[in-house]
This record gives C-alpha cells, structure tokens and sequence, in this order.
C-alpha cells in the first residue's frame, strides 16, 4: 500500500479526484473550492484593526483553515514517511537547457542553484524570490483567485470570468517560461 503513495498517480486516477473534489463540496455544504482566500481568513482572525476588506464572517469559512491546515499536515507526512532519497529526475532537455544558465544542481524538489539563502541576497534572488512573490499574491487577489481556484472551481461552475482568468494565467505562463524567465535567469 505505501508504494502506492510513494509513486506518482497517473492523469486518469489523481485528475478525477481533484475533479470530484468540487462536486463533493458543493454537495455537502454549498462551500467552493478555493486556496488563496485563507490568507484573508487567517488576517480577518488575527488581525484585530477596522480594516473593512477584512470585517466579515470569517468564522464561516474555517473550514477552509482546516482543509489547508489538513494540506500542510499531508505534505509533512509526504515529507518525513514518503520521502525518495533519490535525487530529483528531470528531463535531459530541461537540464540541459537549465545548464545554460549556470543551474545544475537538482539534488531537491527545487535548483538549489536558484532557491537558497545566500541567492536570496542577490539581484536574481530578489527578482525570483521576493519580488516574484509579491506579484503572485497581489495578482491572486487582483484575479480573484489562483490558477487552481479557477481552473477547478470556476470552470466546472460555467464562471465566464474564470474562463477568462485561466486563459490569460496560460498565456502569461508561456509568456514568463519562454521569455522572461531565461532573462532572468541569465543575470
């Protein structure tokens, strides 16, 4: 059973069960599906101030604090039981063309040449880390939700601005992966 969990799951099995999990929501309790949101969750519950983006019934979405919570515990217990103490396989065409930018190190989940302290303190560091960051989180809200909220939830709920949020989430990908990433990453 434990090899199960250790591999990854095929498209057809892991894809489905993401798919069932909006449904499966609804159904029980009229809740959407939705990461992003938390944060404001978490901010409304601990920040005490008269901040009206932040005066609503939280307490009415910690559900959604437990099923993130739940998210956290799942990677922990992925980390420490299920761990591969193999390095992380990549495909030779990515690792060659990463090469080209001076990252070769794929020991972790991540390029350790890109995600590590001592890169933080550099301009590409900043650039990938914190600034990047910053424009993931403002974008999220500015969108109304992250890729997954939308391309799950909004998307099998006929959400026409979804649609449109996911279209453009596509293309700014190619657009960051193809052409302003390589930049970066050759600073």
């Amino acid at each position: 059973m434990l090899d199960i969990l250790k591999n990854p799951w095929p498209w057809y099995v892991a894809g489905p069960l993401i798919g069932l999990t909006v449904p499966v929501l609804l159904i029980i309790g009229n809740k959407a599906f939705g990461i992003s949101s938390s944060l404001r969750h978490i901010c409304a519950a601990c920040i005490p101030a008269n901040i009206p983006f932040f005066k609503y019934e939280w307490k009415k979405e910690i559900w959604n604090l437990f099923f993130v919570g739940g998210i956290l515990l799942g990677g922990f217990l992925a980390m420490s039981l299920l761990a591969n103490p193999n390095p992380v396989e990549i495909h030779p065409n990515l690792a060659s063309e990463l090469s080209t930018y001076g990252i070769t190190n794929f020991e972790s989940m991540v390029p350790v040449d890109v995600f590590n302290w001592s890169t933080l303190l550099t301009l590409k560091g900043f650039i990938i880390m914190v600034f990047g960051g910053f424009l993931i989180g403002f974008g999220t809200r500015y969108a109304g939700g992250c890729t997954s909220g939308h391309a799950i939830m909004g998307l099998s709920t006929l959400q026409w601005p979804s649609l449109i949020a996911t279209c453009c989430f596509m293309v700014g990908g190619i657009i960051m992966a193809n052409w302003i990433l390589p930049v970066i990453l050759s600073l």
